[in-house]
């Protein structure tokens, strides 16, 4: 018996006097309302995110907007388990491709990102083509032997619909699935329409600008680690500073967000990918994602992915949390495998800006300073100066100081592509 009927049971025996009862029943009410909402405090995302009150709609919702444009056209679509549209009656959320099917709209065939279409596999693991069960589509991969779609994938395509999450941070590799699609679409003179949805981390701008020389999957632009732009924005700015394929320019539409700033708070329905299990993590990812380029873990194989930290050998007297990372979804082999780590809890811990401390700290504290980095570390960081920085001892203010004239040069060129304020 659950907690409703248990409680309704117990009122109807044990208070047979009508005021009594009525009182009894008040008292129930308010316990189940308390206890529903303490239940979806509790939950990885809320079940409705886009905010009635301000009724922001993301793009994917502004049907009207862009079901013409798909009218008598072949369309492909670049999506994921994130590629959703709310229901504004009951709350309830459908997916982008059933939505069209079921209007009528010649999908042909759904290119999917890192992690897949139904956004399960590990970060990095190869993901494969396939068939979707549900409707039957063909699902072709962009993490696999290519990331960018090839002429015969794109035979007989009148428009690609690309509607993915972001969530703000360069190494974050949708944007650069992003970049390869309007790559591929303007070679081959297709249409590309961008579904904007809100980026979790808009609010900032931070950390070094990408390098040329150290561009790779994980960094394809010379941008900071947070951009603080929608990825329809992001799209205009590849777009605009010739960052395509001998300064091709694709064919792009923006469909852009109904009542949203860049400051406006968004909760995402679902994960976006499989190790960032909710807001905190997303807010946490551009400080924590470091530590995947050195021998700390990030939270990897436990249910607190980007959320805390920590290595076996770092010291008890500084890092008293304990975690032992396990085989799980998202995480088949994650670092440190069945050993104990000792490291920091950061749940309860708000950044609204990289926070280096962290990484300093842990640098400072590790025994062994030779085994701390990996040259993954340089990828992420964009820059060989952030770890020279931190083996010569540089604080996070004198590492923070050098990335000002970057950054001042980038929010220069931002400013010509933002949608929003």
């Amino acid at each position: 018996m659950n907690i409703k009927n248990t409680l309704f049971f117990w009122v109807s025996q044990r208070h047979k006097n009508t005021i009594y009862s009525i009182l009894a029943l008040v008292l129930v009410s308010f316990f189940l309302i308390s206890h529903k909402s303490n239940k979806q405090i509790t939950n990885t995302f809320r079940s409705q995110t886009e905010n009635d009150s301000l009724n922001l709609k993301v793009g994917a919702s502004r049907l009207n907007s862009y079901l013409p444009l798909l009218k008598g056209k072949n369309v492909a679509i670049v999506g994921n388990q994130s590629s959703l549209i709310l229901n504004y009656k009951n709350g309830s959320y459908t997916h982008l491709v059933d939505t069209l099917l079921a209007l009528n709209v010649k999908i042909k065939k759904v290119f999917s990102p890192e992690h897949g279409f139904r956004g399960k596999a590990d970060a990095g693991e190869k993901v494969v083509d396939g068939i979707d069960t549900a409707t039957g589509l063909r699902i072709l991969s962009l993490y696999s032997h290519n990331k960018k779609p090839k002429p015969k994938q794109l035979e007989g395509i009148d428009i690609i619909l690309f509607d993915l999450q972001d969530v703000g941070v360069r190494f974050y590799t949708y944007i650069s699935t992003l970049h390869y699609i309007l790559e591929a679409a303007a070679e081959n003179k297709i249409r590309v329409i961008v579904l904007d949805r809100p980026n979790p981390n808009a609010s900032y701008v931070d950390g070094p600008v990408l390098e040329d020389k150290h561009q790779s999957f994980v960094g394809m632009h010379p941008v900071p680690i947070v951009y603080g732009m929608t990825i329809g924005e992001y799209a205009r700015m590849i777009n605009g500073e010739n960052w395509l394929h001998n300064g091709l320019k694709c064919d792009l539409k923006v469909i852009p967000l109904k009542n949203y700033t860049h400051k406006t708070a968004y909760d995402l329905p679902v994960k976006p990918s499989p190790n960032l299990p909710n807001a905190k993590a997303i807010k946490l990812y551009p400080s924590l994602c470091f530590f995947e380029g050195t021998t700390i873990s990030c939270g990897r194989g436990t249910a607190q992915q980007f959320q805390i930290f920590g290595a076996p050998d770092l010291p008890e007297k500084y890092y008293p949390f304990r975690f032992t990372p396990q085989a799980n979804q998202g995480a088949k082999h994650p670092k440190h495998q069945g050993k104990e780590c000792r490291g920091l809890n950061l749940h309860e811990v708000d950044v609204h800006m990289i926070n280096l401390q962290w990484l300093l700290d842990a640098f400072t504290n590790y025994p062994d300073k030779k085994e701390f980095f990996n040259p993954f570390f340089t990828k992420l960081a964009g820059t060989e100066a952030l770890q020279n920085q931190i083996e010569l001892g540089y604080t996070h203010r004198d590492i923070r100081k050098t990335w000002q004239p970057a950054l001042k040069k980038f929010k220069k060129i931002r400013s010509k592509y933002l949608l929003y304020e």
